[in-house]
């Protein structure tokens, strides 16, 4: 590939296939690379997810999301952003990592890495990050979370049937697995730092956690943090006395969110907000501070990852072929 691309997107994900079906629009010859498979971060979702946003609102570059029920199944996700993938034929080099990006506006050069350990080149006019928000778990910071016993992801409820498991958070993802893991046979506890299930879990999952919490058929221990896990057991720490509390324990799913590693970006000299971390970029544009390094979705919430969906960030994608056609 002697002719350099108009653009490079870091990120086969939902809104990096954005940015790709928005450069396809735009007649611009574009490749998106990712170190694993098209939508990684979507299949590491639990098996039988549901969304919370309609199929109509996580519908890209004007391909129809078609289903039988409201909202979709993350199987049906899947099988959705494959298809806008294929509809606009976009090039995409799955398992290829990008290791480091130099050079400058006009000329970036890429080196690439694929599974064989092959190593490529790339150069590009402008480059797209859009890797997402899921290279580091928010972590406890307790003694005995590397025993091997503290997750920090959840697929299915089956591996902690006839198990006392601990679940920390009260957000969407904590009190789906707690019920699910709940209704498997698991002997679930929740534990949270505030007083009550966050404001955000979806509405119709409400009354089911509260009616569970409620009669004891899942313990809670509010404004609770986790002080320390040991082999059989796992210690609490009541967040206004300081009291301690030890009770048994199997399993310990810390549902405390995830966040960006974005090495690349602070190589080729972004800058960030160091107390939100979010990349200096402008909005309209999704420029950085470098000129010719975009970034797309959830990189562009810093350490808030909530801010930014798949509703929103594909939005990024029109906004950053708006700002190359007028350069």
């Amino acid at each position: 590939m002697n002719e350099p691309l108009d653009l490079a997107i870091i990120g086969a994900g939902p809104c990096g296939i954005s940015v790709g079906a928005s450069a396809a629009q735009a007649g611009k010859r574009t490749v998106l690379f990712d170190k694993g498979c098209v939508t990684a971060s979507l299949i590491g979702y639990p098996y039988y997810m549901t969304f919370f946003s309609t199929a109509k609102k996580l519908e890209i570059a004007g391909v129809p999301f078609t289903i039988v029920n409201d909202k979709p199944s993350r199987r049906e996700a899947l099988a959705y952003y494959r298809r806008v993938v294929e509809h606009y034929d976009m090039e995409v080099r799955q398992y290829e990592e990008v290791l480091d990006i130099s050079g400058a506006e006009g000329d970036f050069v890429l080196r690439t890495r694929k599974r064989d350990m092959t190593e490529s080149t790339v150069h590009a006019r402008a480059i797209v990050m859009a890797t997402g928000g899921f290279h580091e778990p928010n972590r406890l910071g307790v003694p005995g979370e590397d025993l091997g016993k503290a997750l920090h992801y959840y697929q299915e409820p089956y591996p902690f049937y006839d198990q006392d498991v601990v679940i920390v958070g009260a957000g969407n993802s904590a009190v789906e697995c707690a019920l699910e893991i709940y209704r498997t046979g698991g002997r679930v506890t929740l534990v949270h730092f505030d007083e009550k299930i966050d404001r955000g879990v979806k509405p119709w999952v409400v009354p089911d956690i509260k009616n569970r919490l409620e009669r004891g058929e899942i313990p809670v221990f509010w404004k609770h943090r986790i002080a320390e896990i040991t082999p059989g057991t796992v210690i609490l720490r009541n967040e206004d006395t300081g009291e301690k509390t030890e009770i048994k324990n199997d399993w310990v799913l810390a549902m405390t969110g995830w966040r960006a590693n974005p090495v690349a970006l602070r190589a080729l000299g972004v800058e960030f907000d160091e107390e939100t971390g979010i990349p200096h970029h402008d909005r309209e544009t999704m420029e950085t501070n470098v000129p010719g390094v975009f970034i797309a979705g959830v990189l562009a919430a810093g350490h808030n990852a909530n801010k930014i969906f798949i509703e929103n960030g594909k939005l990024h994608g029109p906004k950053i072929l708006d700002a190359l056609a007028s350069d």
